[in-house]
């Protein structure tokens, strides 16, 4: 199934799921800060592993002890989709983990 641009909405009702999370310029962004940097390192590892999974992939910056990501789908003009969610989701899953608040 094609993917599709998310209304705003739509988007506005997804991240009600999803605190810590925003809209920025279009695309989904959430910064977690670490207790190291070791720790946001294996998270940024953790994270592009569930990208590959997914094959849907965001920017990522690594900070000393922060970890940033922003997602939208470049295939879609830079909207935002049900992808974009589907990785948020993730990562908020796996965030807790780490350790990242």
């Amino acid at each position: 199934m094609p993917v599709a641009p998310l209304s705003q909405q739509e988007i506005e009702a997804r991240l009600t799921e999803l605190p810590g999370w925003s809209v920025d310029a279009d695309r989904l962004v959430r910064s977690y800060r670490l207790g190291s940097h070791f720790a946001a390192t294996a998270m940024v590892v953790h994270i592009a592993q569930v990208q590959e999974e997914l094959d849907h992939h965001s920017d990522l910056t690594l900070g000393y002890n922060t970890v940033s990501l922003t997602v939208n789908t470049h295939s879609v003009g830079g909207a935002i989709t049900e992808l974009d969610f589907q990785l948020a989701r993730r990562v908020e899953d796996l965030a807790p983990g780490h350790g990242a608040s």
